[in-house]
C-alpha cells in the first residue's frame, strides 16, 4: 500500500516524562536516550536544514522525502547501527518514531531508493551543513588555538559498491574499501570535513584543495586565531608547506624515509642528542635537495633491546645488547621561527 507524508507523519514538540519505575513497570525502550536527541535536534533545526540541503531535487509526494530519510540514517548511527538492514531491530520502536517524528518507519528499500536519488550538490549542500555545525560548535566554545589532524581511513565493503576499489587494506587484503581523507578537530575530535575517495588512490589525492579549503574555513572562525595542523608522511610536500606556511598556519609533518635514503647516514652520523631516559632527539639543518624553503627538522631515535638468537653460552649472566631505532617522529617538520 503506497503511503501519504500525512500518514507516517507524527510531529512531537514535547519531551516526554522519563521516570525510573520498577522493574517491568517501565514503558521506556532501549532507545530511550533519544530524548536528549530530540531536544538537540529541534534546538539546532537540524529538519529545516537538512531541507534545505536537498530542496532542489525535490520528493514528488513522497510519504519519506530525502530530508526524514537522512534523519533516519543520523538515529541510525547514533545508536549503533552500520547496517541498513539493521532498522528492522527499531521498526516499531515508539522512542525512535517520537525522535523521527513518524507514525512508523520506512523499509529498506524505500531508504535504498532514496539514497539513490542524491546528486552531487546535495552531497556537497550536506557536507557544508555538517561544517557549519561544526563551525557553531567552535564559535560558542572561543578557542584560541586550534589543531586540524588530516589523515585518512579504509573502510571495507563487502560487495561491489558504487565507488569502491580494491587497494591498500591492511585489514581485509584484496577487498574493495573506499578511502576517504579525514580533517577532525583537535580539541572537540568532531569531523571538520570529508574527501569522499575510493579505495585505490594514494593518501596525497586531492589533499591539497581539500587542506586548503579546511584552513581557509578554520580561519574565518576568528582573524586572530592561530591555527595548527598535524599530518603523515603521506602530505610530506613542498607545495603544501608552503601553503600552509603562507598562511601562517603551525604545523607539524612526519617525512618518510623511503623517499630519502641520504638521511639514513646523516642520522646514524649525529653525535649530540637530547636525552630522556630510552628517548632521545636532535635537530638537524637538512632539507630535500629539489626543495628552497628552508623549515626546522627533528629526529628522534628510541633505544630497544634486541633479541638474542640461537642458543645461548651457559654463564653467570644472560647478555643483553641494545641498538637504536631511529626515525621521524610522527610531527617532525615545524615552520622556521
Amino acid at each position: 500500500m503506497k503511503l501519504s507524508r500525512c500518514h507516517v507523519s507524527a510531529p512531537v514538540r514535547a519531551i516526554p516524562d522519563i521516570r525510573f519505575e520498577e522493574p517491568g513497570e517501565t514503558s521506556l525502550t532501549s532507545y530511550a536516550g533519544l530524548v536528549i536527541f530530540h531536544k538537540l535536534f529541534d534546538s539546532l533545526t537540524i529538519g529545516e536544514r537538512l531541507r534545505r540541503c536537498f530542496r532542489h531535487i525535490g520528493d514528488g509526494g513522497a510519504a519519506f522525502p530525502l530530508p526524514r530519510i537522512a534523519l533516519i540514517l543520523i538515529v541510525h548511527f547514533l545508536i549503533g547501527c552500520r547496517r541498513l538492514r539493521d532498522l528492522d531491530y527499531y521498526y516499531d520502536d515508539p522512542i525512535v518514531l517520537r525522535t523521527l517524528g513518524l507514525s512508523e518507519m520506512p523499509d529498506v528499500s524505500t531508504v535504498s531508493r532514496g539514497l539513490g536519488r542524491v546528486d552531487e550538490r546535495g552531497v556537497f549542500q550536506l557536507r557544508n551543513l555538517s561544517q557549519d555545525l561544526v563551525m557553531d560548535r567552535l564559535r560558542e566554545s572561543k578557542f584560541t588555538r586550534l589543531t586540524l589532524d588530516f589523515d585518512g581511513s579504509v573502510f571495507s565493503t563487502g560487495r561491489h559498491a558504487e565507488g569502491t576499489a580494491v587497494g591498500f587494506n591492511k585489514e581485509k587484503k584484496g577487498a574493495r574499501s573506499y578511502y576517504p581523507l579525514f580533517c577532525t578537530v583537535a580539541e572537540t575530535a568532531q569531523i571538520f570535513d570529508l574527501l569522499h575517495r575510493p579505495g585505490n588512490v594514494h593518501d596525497s589525492n586531492g589533499a591539497f584543495d581539500f587542506v586548503r579549503d579546511a584552513v581557509v574555513r578554520a580561519k574565518s572562525l576568528h582573524p586572530a586565531l592561530r591555527l595548527e595542523s598535524r599530518m603523515d608522511a603521506a602530505f610530506f610536500s613542498e607545495v603544501l608547506l608552503d601553503e600552509l606556511n603562507a598562511r601562517g598556519v603551525e604545523f607539524t609533518v612526519s617525512a618518510p624515509f623511503a623517499r630519502f635514503p641520504e638521511l639514513k647516514s646523516v642520522i646514524e652520523n649525529r653525535k649530540r642528542w637530547a636525552h630522556e631516559e630510552e628517548f632521545s632527539w636532535a635537530e638537524i639543518d637538512w632539507r630535500p635537495k629539489s626543495w628552497v624553503t628552508n623549515f626546522r627538522v627533528l629526529i628522534t631515535r628510541t633505544k630497544q633491546k634486541v633479541q638474542q638468537k640461537g642458543p645461548l653460552q651457559l654463564d653467570l649472566f644472560e647478555p643483553v645488547s641494545h641498538e637504536f631505532t631511529y626515525k621521524w617522529p610522527r610531527y617532525a617538520v615545524a615552520p622556521p621561527r
